[in-house]
């Protein structure tokens, strides 16, 4: 016996957290966990505090060196950060 309604687990499962609401603070909370994975241990030594706001993520940067040179690559490291996680989850990226 065939069954013809099958859907993948992966599919099953982004169906029922875009429908409850979940999707985009997962996705959210797996950005701001990779940032430490895509940025390196270096930059993320410098690093504080780290939240989104309005699709931009704002980031702490205790070295006003450090936060110079990330400055110039912002979009960079948003497209970066966004093609880890696998979602457009945000537009940029601001230092504080």
């Amino acid at each position: 016996m065939r069954k013809r309604n099958t859907e993948q687990i992966g599919e099953v499962i982004q169906q029922f957290m875009r429908l409850n609401g979940i999707e985009t603070p997962y996705n959210q909370y797996r950005l701001i966990q990779s940032w430490s994975t895509v940025m390196g241990k270096a930059i993320s030594r410098y690093t504080g505090n780290i939240f989104i706001k309005n699709q931009t993520l704002h980031v702490q940067i205790t070295s006003p060196a450090v936060k110079q040179n990330l400055l110039m690559e912002h979009r960079a490291i948003a497209r970066r950060l966004n093609e880890h996680v696998g979602a457009q989850v945000i537009e940029d990226v601001t230092f504080y």
